[in-house]
């Protein structure tokens, strides 16, 4: 079995779970958002008391971090199809790896400094 270095998980079968893993925490997470929206006036007090609560900040890390594993996999697998010359691949692929880690930072800085 061939390991690829630059991939997420362990082979396409673990990607593929990841994927799909993923996609079930941001459904759940929009579902709920939506949810939230359509149950009447959201104002500035009552969106700060929902992200006030730990339950709801783990919630959107797992969100965040659903994001961020759903797009690498997916811009892994595009990189890896259409990007044929392995050193600009590689350069791609650091940058994404570099842009992911700032948002997971800024995203954390941002959920828990609420």
């Amino acid at each position: 079995m061939v390991k690829m270095a630059s991939s997420l998980g362990r082979s396409g079968v673990h990607d593929f779970v990841l994927l799909r893993a993923s996609a079930l925490v941001l459904a759940s997470y929009l579902i709920f958002m939506v949810a939230y929206l359509a149950m009447g006036s959201v104002d500035y007090a009552s969106w700060q008391q929902l992200f006030a609560s730990v339950s709801m900040k783990v919630f959107t890390l797992m969100a965040l971090v659903a994001v961020l594993v759903h797009g690498w996999i997916g811009l892994w697998q595009v990189l890896t199809d259409y990007v044929k010359p392995a050193g600009l691949r590689a350069a791609a692929q650091y940058a994404v790896i570099l842009v992911l880690l700032a948002y997971l930072f800024a995203g954390v800085a941002i959920l828990w400094g609420v």
